[in-house]
């Protein structure tokens, strides 16, 4: 599969999880991929180490999204490597929190906002430049966007604060896909449902796994490759009439 050969990406959040395994499908499918870490180092070196060893191209690149000129640190090394040309950018950096409503702060609805909003906002901002006609532009967005999950009520513990960072970014989305689309950028969101990764606390307990497959319509449990592979073809030739569009990628939850 070369879809992609001869193309630059970026994948924010790369280290672990969807991001790593985003990581991996574009480089299998022939981009060069900068692979973007906030903290853990170690880990986004073993992701180039393995698309490496598979014969694929990659650098570890680091910035924290959540401060304020994170976005602008991050586009000046992307910048420095591809240099005036960025095929793919998939913003798949963000965080979580759980919590009952009473239970919530300023500081972590800031924190939330900071890292799932206002860093990809300015992410594209920053990287307009190098972004052309061709170019792709994919956001992770969520299920919870949409729908409610879980056991909703005062006393339970809820995500709604991160739910409605991704139903900004579904806004964003549309709004990024107008603006952007006469300039031949296309730009959507794959919205997965519940995924086995490290981030998810959901699917650690059995209660956790139960309520999830007893919400789809194909019984198991997502993986990051689930994701990474949809995100690979949004972001090919053959998904070239499809902007503006929010993919579910959830086994069919809530049907």
């Amino acid at each position: 599969m070369t879809a992609l050969l001869n193309k630059t990406a970026l994948v924010t959040g790369a280290s672990r999880g969807i991001g790593r395994a985003t990581a991996v499908a574009l480089a299998r499918a022939g981009a060069y991929v900068l692979v973007h870490y906030g903290r853990s180092a170690q880990k986004a070196e073993s992701v180039v180490a393995e698309i490496q060893m598979k014969g694929g191209r990659a650098t570890a690149i680091s910035a924290d999204l959540g401060t304020s000129d994170g976005a602008a640190l991050l586009a000046k090394q992307v910048r420095s490597i591809v240099g005036d040309r960025l095929d793919v950018l998939v913003l798949n950096a963000g965080i979580s929190k759980s919590a009952a409503v009473a239970d919530y702060t300023v500081e972590d609805f800031d924190k939330l906002f900071a890292t799932n909003v206002r860093g990809p906002f300015f992410v594209v901002q920053q990287l307009l430049p190098v972004l052309g006609e061709g170019s792709n532009i994919v956001v992770i967005s969520s299920l919870v966007a949409r729908m409610v999950v879980g056991k909703p009520g005062l006393e339970n513990p809820s995500i709604l604060a991160y739910a409605s960072t991704k139903g900004a970014l579904e806004t964003l989305i549309r709004n990024w896909a107008g603006i952007l689309g006469p300039s031949g950028i296309r730009v959507n969101a794959v919205a997965p449902g519940v995924i086995d990764t490290d981030m998810s606390n959901f699917t650690k307990t059995e209660a956790g796994r139960e309520v999830a497959l007893g919400m789809q319509a194909l019984k198991r449990l997502g993986k990051p490759e689930d994701v990474a592979d949809v995100v690979a073809f949004v972001v090919s030739d053959g998904a070239r009439w499809i902007t503006g569009a929010s993919i579910p990628v959830d086994g069919g939850s809530k049907l």
